[in-house]
């Protein structure tokens, strides 16, 4: 299974087609064309475990620029 070329982006943005809250996790999975599930799957999980998940996910929304 290969990626496919157009649905990756060249760099990180914030998407605004298919976002839950901000499209951050949207848009790191177009920039790396892995599934968005996936990427939102291991970013609920990820907050089980202790660290600085929801600053990332804030800093992310801040610094990346919108689609």
């Amino acid at each position: 299974m290969g990626i496919r070329k157009d649905m990756r982006s060249t760099t990180l943005t914030r998407q605004r087609q298919g976002k839950l809250i901000a499209g951050v996790c949207v848009g790191i999975a177009r920039r790396y064309g892995i599934p968005t599930a996936l990427v939102r799957t291991v970013f609920v999980v990820s907050l089980l475990l202790p660290g600085p998940q929801f600053l990332l996910y804030g800093a992310l929304w801040i610094l990346l620029p919108k689609e």
